[in-house]
């Protein structure tokens, strides 16, 4: 299988002396489906942060009436996707005949397992007018006993999602434990996803977690002294007591959690064995995979063969 990567732990990439902050990755940038995206995970310099294997930041991009987010039928295996947004709305399919539309604030979560398909539109009332989408795609991969579970879709109202200040600062915990509180979002291993809105000025602690990252969706922070610019994401080593601070207006994402071992990734597939990955694109080049109820005629298909 030629265009498989594998996972590997990264030396800090800065001088002796960098303290708790390991990496800076500046994100690819890429286009998916008519949204602009820049893409964390996978990257050369790292390809995982505990069990997260894909982080594409998504817009924002204003959508002219009869444009928008237009995502075909395309599969999966091996992972949960997140789909968080900030604004806008997505339709979301799937050939376990979930339809779902996301708002800001909510939580899409597909299971993927032993193999699901799944499209992501807008609704016509949507796409009829002006609009903006701006959010965060997100992969899990799951640990080695759950690679191949039965693929399930889960959704999480906004309310249904922890607020919480900080000392003063607006955050929410969108899957795991932190700032005190729990979010209800189905885990398989032990996961971080928070979302934290800061103020030019104001600190927050970064929760504790086997292995974990920042990302500045807007903004700009400062870490021990080093500058975390916007739209990067940086690694962290497990330090305690690390205070991200705000050096101006800023909007943050925290990914974290423990790792799940190596993992083999070719295009929309994950697997902790390569052969898993090939038996993946032999079944959806024969047409073997479900179709997706209500969106059954498009697909994406794999790319390079």
């Amino acid at each position: 299988m030629s265009n498989l990567t594998r996972s590997a732990e990264q030396d800090c990439d800065f001088e002796e002396g960098c303290g708790a902050l390991l990496q800076l990755i500046e994100p690819r940038d890429r286009e998916l489906g008519g949204i602009p995206v820049r893409r964390s995970l996978p990257n050369r310099e790292r390809q995982m942060v505990g069990p997260w294997i894909f982080f594409d930041h998504m817009g924002p991009v204003d959508f002219k009436p009869g444009e928008g987010v237009n995502i075909p039928p395309h599969p999966h295996i091996g992972i949960c996707t997140v789909t968080y947004l900030f604004e806008g709305e997505v339709l979301h399919r799937d050939s376990l005949g979930s339809l779902q539309a996301i708002r800001p604030g909510e939580v899409n979560l597909m299971v993927a397992g032993r193999g699901v398909v799944h499209s992501e539109r807008e609704r016509d009332e949507v796409r009829s007018h002006s609009h903006r989408m701006h959010g965060l795609q997100l992969w899990l991969a799951l640990p080695q006993e759950h690679e191949e579970d039965a693929p399930e879709f889960h959704h999480y109202s906004f309310e249904q999602v922890p607020a919480v200040s900080v000392n003063g600062v607006a955050a929410r915990v969108i899957i795991g434990s932190a700032f005190g509180v729990t979010s209800p979002v189905k885990t398989f291993a032990d996961t971080l996803l928070a979302e934290a809105s800061l103020e030019a000025g104001q600190e927050i602690c970064l929760p504790d977690a086997q292995e974990r990252a920042v990302y500045v969706v807007d903004g700009n922070l400062a870490a021990r002294d080093m500058g975390i610019p916007r739209s990067a994401m940086a690694t962290f080593r497990h330090d305690e007591g690390v205070t991200l601070k705000a050096t101006e207006d800023s909007r943050i994402v925290i990914i974290g959690g423990e790792p799940v071992g190596q993992r083999c990734i070719a295009w929309n597939f994950v697997s902790s064995r390569g052969e898993r990955i090939d038996q993946a694109v032999e079944e959806w080049q024969a047409g073997k995979f479900a179709k997706v109820p209500g969106d059954e005629e498009a697909f994406l298909p794999f790319p390079g063969r």
